[in-house]
């Protein structure tokens, strides 16, 4: 029997199936492995109402593959999914039995209404403060939800999804529009997305965020979270629904399946954008699987912070018994106000603060700097994982004008980039200090009062003063712009 917390969820979609292999059901689990197969299920659903012969087949072999899989990764626990195609053929029944037969598991094929909820729970358990609309795009169907609070409001399935705009417009753009258009007027909450966020979720939308991506030279390739203006993506989307096929198909980066769809995916984005008028699209990489993950989670568990909870897990074991509490109270009085976002930033960072202890010290800056930007982190966007790998990558040593890329400077303000740096020298400082001790900082302060950067020790000598001690508080007052002094024992001890 398999005694590992594996989990494994395979998603039956009208365009692909799909393996995910998650480390456990935390509130932030490690994705292990993905596999993902085209095999096209819908294709030619509208015309015949059966699933495609050849997409029916490649679906039960892989299946077969997944079970073989899963089988030897040690899971102890696998859920299947089907969604639009399944559900809407006629032979959708038939297609299950098999299915169940080679899997010796049970298929869940979900409603419409529950695709969207799970896709819906998937974006929270990533992004706890979206407030938008959802919108899960798969190749049968477009899956819409609001969102906002935490909680989860009016919802819908549409049947525009690019495999079936395809099939029912015949290939003609003008009909296919038409369509999507007459669909999206049939919802009569879609106006809720005025001046509000669209979430992205599926497959084709990611791709074409990529493109978008490439095409504007964005410093960092992580799909997840990857905000622009709505305007400038439909802008962009337009241009890919007109360009040629063969065009789209010479991409390295886009298969041939994908880039049959990839234009009326384009078109349905359009086509929303024209009936509602959103702020900004944010592209998700989270969705059904990661909703279906969160949805079995304890209500208290789900209210964790999922940034919190992925640091965690993605460091480790520790070299030192330092706490990130100890470290988050030495910090903080360098952060200026009430800035909830900085403090949130900041308490991740003291998280991190020894995640590279194992690397060799002449390579540590730029792989420390590597694992926090691009780990699989979640509960953050683009500019905070700049502002975590730049402060990790301070606090091992770093200097603000030499970091391993530009990518900070590209997503970061001055501001948000100084306070990154301080943070990063501040727990390079508390280090030294403690040696990575516990409770020794718990003695120890750093004020700011003005234009003045005050280091307290304990009066009782436990903390001894060094060279090191006061180059990194003059490096961490130049950074403030302020000049610096320590207090010790002995009274005032202006930093060298």
């Amino acid at each position: 029997m398999p005694t590992s917390k594996r989990i494994a969820i395979i998603d039956i979609g009208s365009n692909s199936c799909r393996l995910v292999v998650y480390r456990d059901s935390s509130r932030a689990p490690l994705t292990l492995f993905n596999e993902k197969v085209m095999c096209g299920l819908g294709r030619g659903i509208t015309a015949t109402g059966r699933l495609n012969p050849e997409g029916r087949r490649s679906a039960i072999a892989n299946l077969g593959r997944f079970r073989a899989l899963t089988t030897a990764m040690n899971v102890c626990e696998t859920l299947i999914y089907a969604t639009a195609a399944v559900r809407d053929a006629e032979d959708g029944a038939s297609f299950v039995s098999e299915a169940e037969r080679v899997m010796g598991l049970p298929v869940q094929v979900i409603p419409g209404t529950e695709e969207a909820r799970l896709s819906a729970l998937g974006v929270l358990s990533a992004i706890p403060e979206a407030d938008g609309i959802v919108g899960d795009l798969g190749g049968g169907s477009l899956e819409l939800i609001d969102v906002a609070g935490g909680k989860l409001g009016e919802r819908i399935s549409l049947p525009i999804g690019p495999l079936r705009l395809m099939d029912a417009a015949e290939n003609s753009v003008r009909r296919g529009a038409g369509m999507i258009k007459r669909a999206l007027q049939d919802v009569p909450w879609i106006s809720n997305l005025n001046g509000r966020n669209f979430y992205a979720v599926g497959g084709a939308w990611r791709t074409l965020a990529r493109m978008m991506m490439e095409q504007r030279h964005y410093p960092l390739h992580i799909i997840h979270h990857y905000a622009i203006p709505a305007a400038t993506a439909a802008s962009f989307f337009q241009r890919i629904h007109r360009m040629d096929r063969d065009t789209i198909r010479r991409r390295p980066d886009v298969s041939r399946r994908r880039a049959d769809t990839l234009p009326w995916a384009a078109m349905v984005y359009e086509q929303l954008f024209a009936v509602a008028s959103p702020a900004n699209i944010i592209f998700s990489a989270a969705g059904l699987r990661e909703g279906a993950l969160f949805d079995r989670l304890l209500p208290g568990v789900r209210l964790q912070d999922p940034l919190m909870a992925s640091c965690e897990t993605l460091v480790g074991d520790s070299r030192f018994a330092l706490s990130h509490t100890e470290l988050l109270r030495f910090v903080a009085p360098l952060l200026p106000g009430e800035d909830a976002d900085s403090r949130r930033l900041t308490e991740a960072a003291c998280r991190l603060s020894d995640i590279a202890w194992t690397e060799h010290p002449d390579y540590r800056v730029a792989l420390a700097y590597r694992r926090v930007l691009q780990a699989q982190l979640t509960g953050i966007d683009h500019p905070g994982r700049a502002f975590l790998a730049t402060a990790i990558a301070m606090r091992y040593g770093a200097s603000r004008d030499a970091l391993p890329d530009n990518v900070p400077t590209q997503l970061l303000t001055p501001a948000q980039l100084r306070i990154a740096s301080a943070v990063g020298v501040a727990l390079r400082l508390g280090y030294l200090l403690s040696g990575g001790a516990p409770g020794v900082l718990d003695h120890v302060s750093l004020t700011v009062d003005g234009t003045l950067l005050t280091l307290t020790l304990p009066t009782d000598g436990s903390v001894v003063l060094g060279d090191a001690v006061h180059r990194r508080l003059e490096a961490l007052g130049k950074i403030l712009d302020v000049t610096t002094q320590i207090v010790p024992e002995a009274g005032v001890v202006p930093a060298k």
